[in-house]
């Protein structure tokens, strides 16, 4: 009996791992979910002697594993372009990707937010991140919009803001950068992620990252 209920996990988790990962519009995601998908599916094989489900989820297995180190390895051409706020260019983009950004930055309001610091991030010349803030006299950056299109979700872009590319921040004169609120747990998760610290001001969290 236990064996059998082993048997169904593995494949109901396999079935639904390879559905989900279809589902992701992210290169980077869909490989792990597509490989954790495929090693499931070697579970449930080996669980009931299948050997041509073994050997075929095997071969998906080197061939996810292949496109994830050259993922992991690609030599990416990353950059920082300036705009003014009412760009053509910046109000399609904000456009284009509205539901998406509502999710993560409920509270921007692109005609009405305060912004000094205005620029986007390019990936291979494909505009990947759009980053706008309120500079404050002491060297604190508000945070009102940081959006990175769903392809590009896989710290890259992060790494390169806040870590290559940290010189220009502070050119600017930006020393901390703060989130005063924060909207959705996967969000949450990359500021985390990238080196950001929670704090509580009263009852409300608040994320900052020293830069300096």
């Amino acid at each position: 009996m236990v064996n059998d209920t082993i048997i169904l996990v593995a494949g109901y988790a396999a079935s639904l791992l390879l559905a989900i990962s279809l589902l992701v519009n992210n290169d980077l995601r869909f490989r792990w979910l597509n490989s954790w998908g495929c090693i499931a599916f070697i579970v449930y094989g080996i669980l009931i002697s299948a050997f041509p489900i073994i050997i075929t989820n095997s071969i998906l297995l080197l061939i996810n594993g292949w496109n994830l180190l050259k993922i992991y390895r690609r030599e990416e051409n990353f950059d920082m372009l300036e705009f003014k706020p009412g760009d053509k260019l910046i109000d399609k983009f904000l456009r284009f990707y509205k539901e998406d950004i509502k999710n993560y930055f409920p509270e921007y309001d692109q005609l009405n937010a305060n912004s000094n610091v205005n620029f986007v991030v390019l990936r291979d010349l494909v505009i990947a991140n759009i980053f706008v803030a309120e500079m404050m006299e002491d060297g604190t950056a508000l945070v009102k919009l940081n959006y990175t299109i769903p392809k590009y979700r896989d710290y890259k872009v992060g790494r390169f803001l806040f870590q290559k590319e940290k010189q220009l921040l502070l050119s600017k004169g930006i020393r901390r950068l703060v989130y005063t609120r924060i909207f959705n747990r996967r969000h949450e998760e990359y500021l985390i992620k990238m080196g950001f610290t929670r704090e509580l001001s009263g009852e409300q969290a608040f994320y900052y990252k020293d830069i300096s």
